[in-house]
């Protein structure tokens, strides 16, 4: 089966595949959909829903405290009063004057113990990984994944209180990073972290801190699952397999609800996929793994959609420009993005409206 896509609309938008296949989106359990796009030496933050109806200008400018280090998983508050930057050796809270509203100091992120630092705040060191941080739906918390200031190697999932950066929690990770994302829980009060340790594998985490306790959970018995997205009605999360070998639906407590592998003649999933809407997951397939498949009518790029109950695949994107081409984002709200890069054109997309049939 073909599902016809629709244009929504699209805005040009340089440096926008960062929403796609990077981690500059920043979705909310209030529906609010977020662009967070490095320009220089500055975090701009675009409102998605004003930036389709003709608001190019952002919603709020940060100036990124060390123009050097290009690492790490930012994010900003509700309110886009402050951004919490993850950086090499700290995580800083920075209003939009640039002023810095406080700083929580962590071990460096290179992985070579004992290297010196000069004492300048902006030197970057060689080899770095990378953490990522993340602020509460309700504005409250910044939770963070860094490296132990005491250890100066062992790492750490942190949650601070977003007034001062004081540390209210703590819970010692087995990792050995390469980088790592948050991803926020609809429901507004559970935070999952994904870190990526190359070919070591995967750790996945879900957090829940009620202002007194961190209570914590894992998926770790394997190392191989990303986490990819969350149920925008709180019915369960989506990850991938390491390599792509197929996507589950879990419940919150990591139960496995459904497995969906990838399209015949697709050697695998590739890195991108998410809910298209409440009953409806979107993946894609032919751009890490197409060009080597046997089968050429998969070397092109496709986009496909499954039902998010069962993860059955109901059929590919067809677009009226032509074949698919590169990373999607879905948005949970029935449409989804794409980017050209060429022409530096964000796209939004909807499926079509089924014609209705001939009396």
């Amino acid at each position: 089966m073909t599902i016809t896509a629709q244009l929504r609309a699209s805005v040009r938008l340089p440096g926008a595949s960062e929403l796609l296949d990077g981690f500059a989106f920043e979705g909310r359990g209030d529906g609010s959909l977020r662009a967070l796009l490095r320009n220089g030496h500055e975090l701009e933050v675009h409102d998605l829903v004003a930036l389709f109806t003709g608001e190019t200008a952002p919603l709020a400018v940060f100036p990124v405290p060390w123009p050097g280090w290009t690492g790490g998983v930012h994010s900003v508050s509700p309110d886009a009063a402050f951004a919490a930057f993850s950086g090499q050796r700290s995580v800083r809270a920075v209003a939009r004057d640039g002023s810095t509203l406080w700083e929580y100091r962590h071990a460096c992120w290179d992985q070579e113990l004992g290297h010196e630092h000069t004492g300048d705040d902006q030197q970057v060191c060689r080899d770095s990984e990378h953490g990522s941080c993340r602020v509460s739906d309700d504005g409250r918390y910044v939770w963070a994944h860094v490296v132990d200031p005491e250890t100066e190697y062992d790492e750490l999932w942190v949650v601070l209180d977003a007034r001062d950066g004081r540390e209210l929690a703590r819970l010692p990770l087995e990792s050995v990073a390469s980088g790592s994302h948050h991803v926020s829980h609809p429901d507004g009060v559970h935070m999952g972290l994904d870190i990526g340790m190359g070919q070591d594998g995967i750790e996945l985490h879900w957090g829940h801190w009620d202002g007194e306790k961190l209570t914590t959970w894992d998926l770790n018995e394997n190392l191989d699952r990303i986490l990819m997205d969350v149920h925008p009605e709180h019915e369960g999360f989506l990850t991938m397999e390491h390599y792509g070998a197929d996507l589950q639906l879990h419940a919150l407590d990591g139960a496995v609800l459904a497995e969906g592998e990838a399209p015949p003649g697709a050697e695998a999933w590739d890195w991108c996929a998410g809910f298209l809407d409440a009953g409806t997951v979107m993946a894609c397939t032919g751009l890490e793994y197409g060009e080597d498949d046997e089968d050429d009518s998969y070397d092109e790029v496709r986009h496909w959609l499954l039902d998010a109950a069962t993860l059955r695949i109901r059929g590919a994107v067809a677009y009226p420009s032509g074949p698919a081409g590169g990373y999607v984002r879905p948005l949970g709200d029935g449409t989804w993005l794409t980017y050209d890069e060429e022409s530096a054109t964000l796209s939004r997309w909807s499926p079509a409206a089924p014609t209705p049939a001939a009396s």
